[in-house]
């Protein structure tokens, strides 16, 4: 037996979608009900459970959507980008604009809510594979000291982890947007010819 095929969204899911996205930066997810959500956003809790079938769902797939838009807007920003200079920079850049769109209570709601944390590790996880490849190209095209470029891709990965699992921000109290921002300073500072 076939699965039934998934649907696509209507215009005014998308809608909701978004304008649910930007609350959740704005204000966070965790202390709304259903009925705060319909409320909000002037719609029946039917129209919110044609979207998901509980609010945790919900929150999972405004928070996928959010890191998800979020690599496709920065895939963008760095296509036709040869150097990996650039490259880093850039794309960092892009991780940090996206962040800083997030508010403190997003971040604190997303750390607690481990559905919806495991979609920023997802996202975290590509970053990191995506960082790798753009060192190894630097490496290879001879603008980056030839250092073990390996070595220096996992490390940036667990600094990575340790930005999205909040660590580096409780020591540090720098959000994690300025957290990607400085990755960006030390991993060119240190990888420049």
């Amino acid at each position: 037996m076939r699965p039934e095929p998934r649907r696509r969204p209507t215009a005014r899911q998308r809608a909701l979608l978004a304008d649910l996205e930007a609350l959740f930066l704005a204000e966070g997810f965790a202390a709304f009900t259903l009925d705060d959500l319909a409320g909000r956003l002037r719609c029946s809790k039917s129209t919110l459970y044609a979207l998901a079938p509980s609010k945790e769902q919900l929150a999972v797939k405004v928070v996928t959507q959010f890191f998800r838009g979020a690599a496709e807007r920065i895939e963008e920003r760095i296509a036709g980008i040869d150097d990996a200079r650039k490259l880093i920079g850039e794309y960092l850049a892009g991780v940090a604009e996206h962040l800083n769109r997030a508010s403190p209570s997003f971040m604190r709601d997303l750390a607690e809510f481990g559905p919806a944390r495991e979609a920023y590790q997802l996202n975290s996880r590509f970053a990191a594979t995506r960082l790798r490849q753009f060192i190894d190209r630097g490496v290879a095209d001879g603008v980056f000291r030839d250092v073990h470029a390996r070595l220096v891709a996992e490390m940036t990965g667990l600094i990575i982890e340790g930005i999205q699992t909040g660590v580096l921000g409780r020591r540090t109290d720098v959000s994690d947007a300025e957290a990607f921002t400085a990755l960006g300073e030390l991993l060119l500072g240190g990888l420049n010819k």
